[in-house]
Order: C-alpha cells, then sequence, then structure tokens
C-alpha cells in the first residue's frame, strides 16, 4: 500500500517550491493555486502543486 500523502501549510509548501509566503497568498487570492480550505487554513497537496507549476500554472501573466 502506498503512503497517504499529508497536506502541507502555507509556510510548507511556500519552502517546497522556494517561493515567499507572500507569493502563495497572492496565487490564492487568484484562485490559481490548487489549494483546499480547511476552516481558516489553506492546505496544499504537493503533487497537485508540483503538477500545476509543471503546466504552467506558475506564469504570471500581463493580463490578470
Amino acid at each position: 500500500m502506498s503512503e497517504t500523502e499529508r497536506w502541507l501549510s502555507v509556510e510548507e509548501i511556500a519552502a517546497h517550491l522556494g517561493v515567499s509566503k507572500e507569493t502563495i497568498y497572492r496565487w490564492l487570492e487568484r484562485k490559481k493555486v490548487p489549494a483546499h480550505r480547511v476552516g481558516r487554513l489553506w492546505k496544499f497537496k504537493a503533487s497537485e502543486v508540483d503538477d500545476w507549476i509543471k503546466n504552467g500554472g506558475a506564469v504570471e501573466s500581463d493580463h490578470e
């Protein structure tokens, strides 16, 4: 059986990606980054965010 991937906090996903917490919050405001709300907290699966990055989700656009 495979191990269940754990949920990461804003701080942990920022460290995982090597970006600031402010960048994560900016992506959340734009409803871009794959995230899940748990009460008042945002949680992330590293595999979902990694796939989003690989597919160009983090590319900044002048049209936003």
